[in-house]
C-alpha cells in the first residue's frame, strides 16, 4: 500500500515537473523593424515586449532588431517571415506591395477621413479580410497580425507656395517613391511626378530637381526639409500611414492556444501604441514648423471635397491594374462606411 501510494505521489510529482517545465518554455519571437528608436514602429514594438513577457509569465522572449540588422528590405524581411527566420516585421504597404499588391489600398487618397475612423475600420474585420488574403497568397506562411500606424498622416508640402485646392498643384515637381499608384494620384491632381531616393531629397530640394513631396509633418522635421526650402504645408490627410504587422504563421500556429491568446492581446496593444504616438509626436513638429516661418494650411471642408473629386480616377486606376484590387477596394469601402455610421451616430449621441 505504501509502495503503491510512494509511486503514485512519485509519478504525480513527475508530471507535476513536467508540467512546469511546459509552462517555464521559453518561446522565443524575433521582431525586426526597418527603423530606428525614434520611430512609431519602436514605441510599438517596445509595447509589445513589455506586454507579451509579463502576460506569459516569462513563457515568451521577445528581441528587438532596429535597422537591417536581419533583412535589409521588405521583400527581404517578409520571406524571413515566411521560412521562419524572422518571427515579426512591420511593414509600410510600399514595403509589401511587391508580394502583396493588394496592400496599397491604404496609400489610396481621401478614403478615410480622420484618425477615428481610419482607428476604427482597421482594428475591425477589414484588417481580418487582408489576413486572409495574405496568408491565401503565401502558402499560409505570412500572417497579418495588425494594422497600426507609422508617422501619421500624408500630407502634401512643396517650395514654392501655398496649395489650397488641386489647381494650386499644377505644375509642381512632387516626389514620389517608384511605384504607380503615388504617381497616379500626383498626375491626377495635375503635378509631375517624380522618383527620388529618400537619401537624395534633401539636395533635391535644394537645387529644385523636385518642389515637393508628400509625407507626414514628424518625417519632414526629422529630415530637416525646412532648412532645404520646404515651407509650405498642407493639411489635406490624403493617406492614413498604416504600418502592416507580419509575424510567420508557422511560429505563431505553433504556440499554444493560451500563449497565442498573449501574442495577439499583445498586437492589440502595440496597435494601440502606435494609434497614440504619432498625435504626440506631431504636436512638436508642427509647433517647430510654423515657429521657423512655415506655412500650415488646413483646407475647408470644400477643398478637401475637390482635392478627393481630383483624385477619383486613382481608384479605378487601382481596380483595374492591382492584383485584387477591387475586392479589397470593396471591402475598405465597406468598412468605412460602416465606420462613419457608427462614429457618426456616437458624435451625434454625445452632441445632445
Amino acid at each position: 500500500m505504501l509502495t503503491s501510494t510512494l509511486r503514485t505521489l512519485a509519478t504525480a510529482a513527475l508530471l507535476a515537473g513536467t508540467a512546469l517545465t511546459a509552462t517555464a518554455q521559453d518561446y522565443t519571437l524575433r521582431a525586426t523593424a526597418n527603423s530606428n528608436e525614434n520611430d512609431e514602429d519602436y514605441d510599438g514594438l517596445v509595447v509589445f515586449k513589455n506586454f507579451v513577457e509579463s502576460a506569459s509569465n516569462g513563457a515568451i522572449e521577445v528581441e528587438i532588431f532596429m535597422g537591417t540588422q536581419l533583412c535589409s528590405n521588405g521583400a527581404e524581411c517578409l520571406q524571413g517571415v515566411a521560412d521562419g527566420s524572422i518571427d515579426i516585421y512591420v511593414s509600410t504597404s510600399g514595403g509589401a506591395s511587391g508580394i502583396f499588391p493588394y496592400v496599397q489600398v491604404l496609400d489610396l487618397p481621401y478614403l478615410m477621413s480622420d484618425d477615428r475612423i481610419a482607428e476604427a475600420v482597421l482594428s475591425g474585420d477589414f484588417t481580418r479580410e487582408m489576413r486572409a488574403m495574405a496568408l491565401e497568397d503565401s502558402g499560409d506562411t505570412i500572417r497579418l497580425m495588425t494594422i497600426g500606424n507609422t508617422g501619421g498622416w500624408r500630407n502634401f508640402a512643396n517650395t514654392k507656395r501655398r496649395v489650397a485646392e488641386p489647381a494650386d498643384m499644377e505644375g509642381l515637381k512632387i516626389r514620389t517613391v517608384v511605384a504607380d499608384l503615388p504617381q497616379e494620384l500626383v498626375k491626377a491632381l495635375g503635378a509631375s511626378p517624380t522618383p527620388i531616393p529618400w537619401p537624395e531629397l534633401f539636395t533635391s530640394f535644394q537645387t529644385g530637381v523636385v518642389e515637393g513631396s508628400k509625407n507626414g509633418i514628424t518625417d519632414i522635421m526629422g529630415m530637416k526639409f525646412p532648412d532645404a526650402g520646404l515651407q509650405y504645408v498642407t493639411l489635406d490627410g490624403h493617406a492614413y500611414m498604416g504600418a502592416l504587422w507580419w509575424m510567420s504563421n508557422e511560429s505563431f500556429l505553433g504556440m499554444p492556444e493560451d500563449m497565442r491568446r498573449v501574442v495577439v492581446d499583445g498586437f492589440y496593444a502595440l496597435q494601440q501604441a502606435t494609434f497614440a504616438s504619432p498625435k504626440r509626436k506631431s504636436i512638436a513638429a508642427y509647433e517647430e514648423f510654423v515657429e521657423g516661418g512655415g506655412d500650415l494650411y488646413v483646407p475647408t471642408p470644400d477643398q478637401k471635397a475637390a482635392f478627393k473629386e481630383a483624385a477619383a480616377p486613382v481608384y479605378n486606376w487601382f481596380k483595374a491594374n492591382v492584383t485584387r484590387g477591387e475586392d479589397i477596394f470593396n471591402a475598405l469601402n465597406s468598412a468605412v462606411s460602416e465606420a462613419e455610421a457608427e462614429i457618426g451616430a456616437a458624435r451625434d449621441a454625445d452632441l445632445n
